[in-house]
């Protein structure tokens, strides 16, 4: 009796085992970015939309209620806590327009190489385009690109060789598989990862080459994004993709982004009072829907649905939902303001102060503190708190900025009269974004407790049945796997 007991225990336990949310993988994972997509959203938008994809979706979904994106929330290392597992501190991407102290500036503005002691800003948009007033120009300049020093030689340094720490994508084309990749700009090329090898194909067309405040463009830009998506599930590749390797088949991993949400939010936002979605955000919401829908539909078409994990994030939200609260100051009155000489400075609805030496942080943070309403100061992160924090620390790391300024909700440091809102900021509006995995094997479950968009990481690569602690930024951060796996 003894005997039967423990082997029927054993049977339940290896039951268990095997019926585990641990224990599930999947052939393909399919991982978009609804750039500005707050959690908030999603809420709202299933209440008016109870019929939609999102909405069928969310019925077999894993949703992460307090999901944070990373801080700064700039979409650059939005992107790289996606693909990495780890923070700026970890992976040195700040910004995709920034500065560090050990780069030298393009030749194409130098016409020099590495000459001079470093320090230099360190742009990774559009400007490094050979066109960016084209969809197609050649992709990346390398003349274009800041300079630094990679194994002894002055290197123009990619977007990928920034990146100090392995990506998903690197780890699942090491493993045999093929992988495929679309955003904004060819910048985010940084997605191969510093080996360059992460990405099968690479498909970047230039969204400066569309009128960046209209929505209707940018739906139109967007339809490129959909239509690789729809191409790579069956096995094609766009033209003007840079191709490492045919597919040969469905990409294992890839995924891309949605621009739409966040130009609507940008020029028109929520309703004042209510907070509802203006018609133009709402339309834009529309478009991504019925882009999923199709996503969907095709990955159905060619039996792979079931086996797919579908993931839905954003990397970064935006700032501020509430219309009222918009207010702009010119980022040009900053230098002067910190009162002591600055090497750079970031801006948008934050400040990243590079001051050209440390040591005079207290006396920048004394200037500051004496201008908080001026300025529409929240808070001031400098110093020991800065490290607490976990951003590192400026005088051992040439990429972590000596300041830095949170303003209040909803303030921007810009001259731009093209937005009423704006990201990369450390503000709830900036980092509380939409989190959710689904796949027809899910069971609908909410997570109501925080989480951080770094989880995707490990989280993909244990789905795909690879190893979360390949990436070294899971690692260095302990980054958890997302709850359910």
């Amino acid at each position: 009796m003894l005997l039967q007991t423990l082997a029927l225990i054993a049977a339940c336990s290896r039951l268990a085992v095997a019926d585990s949310d641990g224990d599930k993988t999947y052939k393909h994972v399919a991982a978009f970015s609804i750039d500005g997509l707050h959690g908030s959203d999603v809420e709202k938008y299933v209440a008016l939309r109870p019929a939609s994809t999102i909405a069928t979706l969310l019925k077999t979904a894993y949703e992460y209620t307090d999901c944070l994106t990373s801080a700064p929330s700039d979409s650059f290392p939005g992107v790289a806590a996606f693909i990495s597992g780890a923070t700026p501190r970890t992976t040195g991407v700040w910004y995709d327009d920034t500065y560090d102290r050990t780069f030298w500036p393009p030749f194409s503005s130098s016409n020099t190489n590495c000459a001079g002691p470093p320090g230099a800003e360190v742009v990774y948009d559009e400007t490094i385009d050979f066109d960016s007033t084209k969809l197609w120009s050649g992709g990346i300049n390398p003349l274009n690109l800041p300079q630094s020093m990679i194994g002894g030689k002055c290197v123009n340094t990619y977007p990928h060789q920034r990146l100090r720490v392995n990506t998903i994508y690197e780890v699942v084309e090491a493993s045999g598989k093929q992988t495929a990749y679309t955003d904004k700009h060819p910048a985010y090329d940084m997605v191969r990862g510093p080996s360059g090898k992460g990405l099968s194909v690479g498909y970047f067309p230039e969204i400066q080459s569309f009128d960046t405040a209209n929505l209707t463009q940018i739906i139109g830009y967007d339809t490129l994004h959909v239509d690789a998506f729809l191409a790579w599930i069956n096995g094609n590749t766009p033209a003007n993709s840079e191709v490492q390797s045919a597919l040969t088949g469905i990409p294992t991993l890839f995924g891309g982004n949605f621009q739409a949400v966040s130009v609507a939010q940008k020029t028109s936002g929520y309703v004042a009072g209510t907070l509802a979605f203006t018609p133009q955000l709402l339309k834009a919401l529309d478009f991504v829907d019925a882009s999923l829908g199709k996503i969907v539909t095709a990955l159905k078409s060619k039996g792979v649905y079931d086996h797919t994990l579908l993931t839905i994030a954003s990397k970064h939200g935006q700032a501020a939902i509430d219309p009222t609260k918009y207010g702009k100051i010119s980022q040009k009155v900053l230098a002067a303001d910190v009162g002591v000489p600055t090497l750079h400075i970031t801006t948008d609805d934050v400040a990243l102060i590079f001051l050209a030496d440390h040591r005079d942080v207290n006396t920048a943070v004394d200037n500051l503190n004496h201008l908080r309403d001026a300025l529409k100061i929240e808070d001031i992160i400098f110093g020991e708190r800065l490290t607490d924090l976990g951003f590192g620390n400026p005088k051992t790391d040439p990429a972590v900025p000596d300041i830095i300024l949170r303003p209040e909700l909803g303030i921007i440091y810009t001259t731009s009269t093209k937005k009423i809102a704006e990201h990369g900021g450390l503000s709830d509006d900036d980092r509380r974004v939409a989190c959710f995995v689904s796949a027809t094997d899910l069971e609908k479950k909410t997570f109501p407790h925080q989480v951080d968009t770094k989880s995707f990481a490990p989280t993909i690569l244990r789905a795909l049945g690879l190893d979360p602690k390949a990436l070294k930024g899971v690692v260095a951060e302990n980054t958890k796997i997302l709850d359910g796996f």
